[in-house]
Order: structure tokens, then C-alpha cells, then sequence
């Protein structure tokens, strides 16, 4: 049996509430441990609540002047510190350099970034490397500790989809050995707009019939749209995908009615390390 060893076991934790502002169980939760941490505390960890985005938290906003989620690319991080960059870029520095640097050494071993969705997604986490064995394991980890409850696992790992997240500055070790395992995630295909008029304004609705159901198959010919006027808009092409996100309020602004997904079966070998 093969495994991968992780050269030290996991020594700093970060739990980011607020990246988007209006948000509030990721807010509530980290303010709670802010003020006593005994829940999250653990033995030879050093395990750290922080509300990433306080501006947009105190007037309730997903963002002051553009989305925290979306600035933490080399670039953004690299600019010269001004009063004239946007807010969360600014913010955005100020993490890195809290939690990072990105991709180095001393950055944070894991960050846990907690949001809230308009959707019915239920208990979803966000995985944006399949060849990842630390990942899939500490997902598949998570999953079995929330059964029978549902949870699952949304792969945005696509070229031209991908983005420079808030919880990207972390690095992923590992502190105990876990066996070999596979886990179910739905990989985004693509992301599918509103129906628009030649004003560029939204011509339709999400069907009656697709509100709610992320996660469920969607077979061509099933109604996706209604157009103000009535006409049903089926799903087009020639194979049955699953939608998630499906009539985010968040995600009117980035033209996005829900995204297209395929479901996969990711294995991971076992990994292990020394405990110190």
C-alpha cells in the first residue's frame, strides 16, 4: 500500500467568518469563539477565529467595493498598500500577510471559510483540487463525521472558472494517518446565465420546477427558464447534469442562474505523519 507523507503534522488552524459581510452563521460562529474558544480549542494547535471582511460585516453587504472571495490572486496581493485600492484588495493584504505569506512556508496549514448560500445546496464544501490526496482525505473526513446528515462536494477546478479565494493563502499537512478512500464531488462543467433581452436585461426566471432542486439530475428537455411571458425554456444539450447555486441571490450580479456540474467518484490514497 502506498501512502503520502506529510513532512509535519498540522500545527496552525484559521476559521474565517464574514468574507462575504452579509453572511451571518459564519459571522456568528466566529465571533462566538472569539469570545470563548473552548470549542474549537485543541491540544498543540494553534486554532484562530477571524471575521476576514468587518467593513461589509458592519453594514450587513457582501462586499464594500468588490468580492473579497475573488481578490486573493498574486497580483492583488502584490500591490503597493494605498488608499486608492479597492477596500478588499487592501484587506486582502492585510490577510496574506496575517496568514500567509501564499505559498510559503509560514503560511497557515488550513483555513476553514464559512459562508451561507440563498440556494438549497444544504451542508456543501468547496474543492478546488481533484489530485489533492489531503484534501479528499480531510473532506471524505468530514463527511463520514456529518452522516446521516448530507453533505456534499462541489469541484470548481476548471481553467477558465477558477478564482483566487480567501482560503487560498493556506497550505494542506497533515497530522494523523487516515486509510485509502474515494469520496462523490460534483465538478463544475460551466456556469449558466439568466435569458436576457437585447437590452441586456433578464428575460426569464428560473422554472418553477429546477427552484430548489441543486444537486438533483437535470435531464435535456426539463424546463429550466420561464420567460415573462410564459414560455417554458428547456435544458438543451445531450446529457443529464446537476445544478448547484441554482437562483443565488449573490450571483445575479456575476449573471449566473445556477452552474452545470457532472458527478465524480475522487480517490485518495492514505496519508500519514509523525506527531510531535
Amino acid at each position: 500500500m502506498t501512502s503520502c507523507v506529510a513532512k509535519e503534522p498540522i500545527k496552525k488552524i484559521a476559521i474565517f467568518g464574514g468574507t462575504h459581510g452579509n453572511e451571518l452563521t459564519g459571522v456568528f460562529l466566529v465571533t462566538h469563539w472569539l469570545r470563548n474558544g473552548t470549542e474549537v480549542h485543541r491540544a498543540g494547535l494553534d486554532v484562530k477565529p477571524f471575521i476576514t471582511n468587518p467593513r461589509a460585516v458592519e453594514k450587513c453587504t457582501r462586499y464594500i467595493d468588490c468580492d473579497l472571495n475573488r481578490v486573493f490572486d498574486l497580483e492583488n496581493l502584490s500591490k503597493e498598500m494605498s488608499e486608492d485600492l479597492p477596500y478588499e484588495v487592501r484587506r486582502a493584504q492585510e490577510i496574506n500577510h496575517l496568514f500567509g505569506p501564499k505559498n510559503s512556508d509560514d503560511a497557515y496549514d488550513l483555513v476553514f471559510d464559512l459562508h451561507n448560500t440563498t440556494s438549497n445546496m444544504g451542508c456543501t464544501l468547496i474543492l478546488e483540487d481533484s489530485r489533492n490526496d489531503f484534501l479528499i482525505q480531510m473532506f471524505h473526513y468530514i463527511k463520514t463525521c456529518m452522516a446521516p446528515l448530507p453533505c456534499s462536494v462541489y469541484l470548481i477546478e476548471h481553467p477558465s472558472l477558477k478564482y483566487a479565494t480567501t482560503r487560498s493563502i493556506a497550505k494542506y499537512p497533515v497530522g494523523k494517518e487516515f486509510p485509502p478512500c474515494s469520496i462523490d464531488v460534483y465538478k463544475i462543467m460551466e456556469k449558466v446565465d439568466y435569458p436576457r433581452n437585447e437590452s441586456g436585461d433578464m428575460a426569464a426566471v428560473i422554472h418553477p420546477n429546477l427552484q430548489d432542486q441543486d444537486w438533483k439530475p437535470l435531464h435535456p428537455g426539463d424546463p429550466v427558464f420561464v420567460s415573462l411571458d410564459g414560455k417554458v425554456i428547456p435544458l438543451g444539450g445531450d446529457c443529464t447534469v446537476y445544478p448547484v447555486f441554482v437562483n443565488e441571490a449573490a450571483y445575479y450580479e456575476k449573471k449566473e442562474a445556477f452552474a452545470k456540474t457532472t458527478k465524480l467518484t475522487l480517490s485518495a490514497k492514505s496519508i500519514r505523519s509523525t506527531l510531535h
